[in-house]
């Protein structure tokens, strides 16, 4: 499920091929399994699994498994959206479509397999602009025009910004809403934000969240009262978010503090 200028899916293929075509978008995608390979820009492409594949909008390309079938997982980026994440200015174009996890192109590849991580569920608004962000970011460094960016944070602004996500941690907020609030852009919100506290306020309020499920967990309530009070979509979905953070369920963490509590332990 996709955001407004935002869109992902998962495609799997065995036998059939992508005839020629062309996306009025940023395709951005992950090789999951076997090998998938494509016409871009006069020359034969292979992606291979845990590779990039990074096509900028209305350029022709097809796409055919390499040897048996293919998987990948694609995000797809209107261009205005990473126009306005870089304040305008031409679209940034990366000559080579395949690119390696690694390196320069470390921040695409971050800000897609956190999008692409749980695929069936909504997009919220901020994780979006955190993700345009990134990805644009990411492709103006690949791109043949790459221009050093240096983040001036406004200390008032992310601590404003910072308190109201701590204060409203359960609900769900928009990006207009930090903006009314610190005077600024969403955009520069969300550079400033983790140029001051190394994380995006979307990921802020994520381990927040977390931070209060524990708590309540704690106190002897459900899981899944937990989720929904703290603002989860349900159970699973804590299950999933407390995983990737601590490494293990909520259920096995309430065994081990429970545990740890007993008298004479």
């Amino acid at each position: 499920m996709g955001s407004p200028g935002l869109d992902r899916a998962e495609v799997s293929l065995s036998r059939t091929v992508f005839q020629p075509h062309r996306h009025d978008s940023y395709a951005l995608g992950i090789t999951t399994g076997g090998v998938q390979t494509f016409g871009y820009r006069g020359a034969r492409r292979v992606c291979l699994p845990g590779q990039l594949h990074l096509l900028h909008p209305d350029e022709l390309h097809d796409g055919a498994p390499g040897v048996a079938g293919f998987t990948y997982r694609i995000v797809y980026l209107a261009p205005a959206l990473v126009r306005d994440a870089l304040a305008g200015g031409s679209l940034p174009f990366v000559a080579e479509p395949v690119q390696q996890p690694g390196g320069a192109a470390r921040p695409i590849a971050a800000a897609l397999a956190r999008l692409l991580a749980d695929i069936d569920e909504p997009i919220g608004q901020l994780l979006g602009v955190e993700a345009a962000v990134a990805i644009a970011d990411g492709l103006a460094q690949l791109s043949e025009r790459a221009v050093s960016r240096t983040v001036t944070v406004d200390v008032r602004t992310v601590r404003l910004v910072r308190e109201y996500l701590t204060a409203h941690v359960s609900e769900p907020i928009s990006a207009a809403t930090l903006e009314r609030l610190a005077g600024a852009d969403r955009y520069t919100i969300v550079r400033q934000f983790k140029a001051a506290y190394g994380t995006t306020p979307d990921r802020y309020r994520l381990l927040r969240r977390l931070d209060a499920a524990r708590a309540a967990i704690g106190r002897g309530q459900s899981l899944a009262r937990a989720a929904v009070d703290v603002g989860f979509a349900d159970q699973s979905h804590l299950t999933r978010q407390f995983k990737r953070a601590y490494g293990m369920t909520p259920g096995c963490w309430q065994r081990l503090t429970s545990v740890r509590g007993r008298p004479g332990l």
